[in-house]
């Protein structure tokens, strides 16, 4: 048992998102979306992080790190859960940051997906995109589309992944899922590859580069149904980015393309619950005969307006998500101001859902309900400030860190002697 394992099972009990490792400093967990130091962890050294970090990798995959200084891949803890791990170097030394990446893949319905983006999952051909920025869900999303096809349909399914994060186990779907590094080379080369593959569903981990990019659109073209994410915000700017990753003189053709392939687009961001925990916030394109032809005549900045008049049909824009986490007492109107995109929409949003907010109440977060003013009336204020004042002065409790447990005595002895300090020892004079 490595000696990190025990930091990984603590990260699945506390649910931490991820786990930051780097030289010279504590550990530290992501939870509900803030960075929390393992205060009860000694500081690891360069020396000390190398043979941790050597002690999981693929074991012909460190030469690797050492001669590019990044390596990416999974690591899978039996009974824990798998990991998405990336390894650095910094101007501190080696460095890494895992992922968890759970054995269960929620569904559709715990992850409150609306129908909209479950009727994606139905669709014969064309290209889907998730996006949204690192650390927004969108892995999560994707894997319960995916699962959600794997109930429903029996087809063909192949992902393509750097690295394979979900694993799926076939229902009514055959689903081979593929590793670039482990068992090809590229995303472009399977995604080449793929076509001889008889795939009636194609997940496309990441859309990187232009060849990427345009073996999906061709794909999706044959006749095939092609999921990919981008690190996009908004709907409209991943239709832009799309194209903008094409030379001038392709441009027009890339829009055609586009404009007969892609078929909906999922935008999400994830907030901070105000009871704990998170929830994302979707926006939902779905490319009508309006919205593609705004593709095809270059006029994608109007397909934010065409959104705005397709509530009927499923589409929603980020702000509306956000209003009405907002409405509904789920995220704080602060919360939802700092992941809107358009910040100005956003608060005419949530005023039209009845909270009276706006940014100069950023600092406290606060919001009135729907029908109550926004403010204290002046005699309220005069007898509110004083005790708002001793509550200023009052000292604020610092956050604690959690406490991540060390591994059992039994698996302590089976593990093999280390030859530098170990940098959990800290949690060994703690234990009884």
């Amino acid at each position: 048992m490595a000696w990190i394992d025990a930091l990984f099972t603590r990260m699945v009990e506390l649910g931490a998102s991820d786990l930051h490792m780097s030289s010279k400093t504590k550990p530290q967990f992501r939870l509900h979306g803030d960075m929390v130091p393992i205060q009860e962890c000694a500081v690891i050294e360069p020396d000390q992080m190398a043979q941790i970090l050597r002690e999981i990798a693929p074991a012909d995959a460190w030469k690797d790190f050492e001669k590019n200084n990044d390596l990416d891949f999974a690591y899978y803890l039996p009974g824990v859960a798998r990991f998405r791990v990336n390894f650095f170097q910094d101007n501190r030394g080696p460095g890494a940051v895992f992922r968890q990446i759970p054995e269960e893949i929620l569904t559709c319905d715990q992850l409150n997906l609306p129908p909209a983006v479950r009727e994606l999952c139905f669709l014969s051909k064309g290209l889907v995109v998730v996006t949204g920025p690192t650390g927004s869900g969108k892995s999560t999303t994707l894997a319960a589309m995916i699962d959600h096809i794997n109930k429903n349909r029996a087809d063909h399914i192949l992902t393509i992944e750097d690295p394979i994060e979900f694993v799926h186990k076939d229902q009514k779907c055959l689903i081979n899922q593929r590793e670039v590094g482990a068992h090809t080379a590229s995303f472009k080369r399977a995604l080449k590859a793929a076509l001889r593959e008889d795939p009636d569903i194609v997940l496309v981990g990441e859309m990187r580069d232009l060849e990427t990019i345009e073996i999906a659109i061709e794909t999706a073209e044959t006749g095939h149904l092609v999921f990919g994410t981008l690190h996009t915000t908004t709907a409209a700017s991943t239709v832009d980015r799309i194209i903008d990753q094409f030379p001038a003189d392709r441009q027009s053709q890339i829009r055609t393309m586009l404009s007969s392939s892609l078929k909906g687009v999922v935008a999400q961001t994830l907030c901070k619950k105000q009871a704990g925990g998170r929830v994302a916030a979707l926006e939902v394109l779905l490319v009508n005969s309006a919205v593609s032809s705004l593709i095809r005549e270059g006029k994608t900045h109007q397909i934010t307006s065409s959104m705005q008049m397709g509530g009927k049909v499923g589409m929603r824009l980020l702000n509306d998500s956000l209003a009405e986490l907002v409405r509904t007492g789920t995220v704080s109107p602060s919360e939802a101001y700092i992941k809107a995109v358009d910040k100005d929409g956003f608060v005419s949003a949530i005023n039209a859902a009845g909270v009276r907010w706006d940014a100069s109440m950023l600092s406290n977060g606060g919001a009135s309900a729907p029908g109550t003013a926004p403010h204290p009336a002046p005699a309220q204020q005069q007898q509110q400030q004083q005790p708002q004042q001793q509550q200023q002065q009052r000292p604020q409790p610092q956050p604690q860190a959690p406490a991540a447990p060390l591994p059992s005595q039994a698996h302590d002895q089976e593990m093999p002697p280390s030859p530098v300090a170990d940098p959990f020892e800290q949690f060994k004079k703690g234990r009884t």
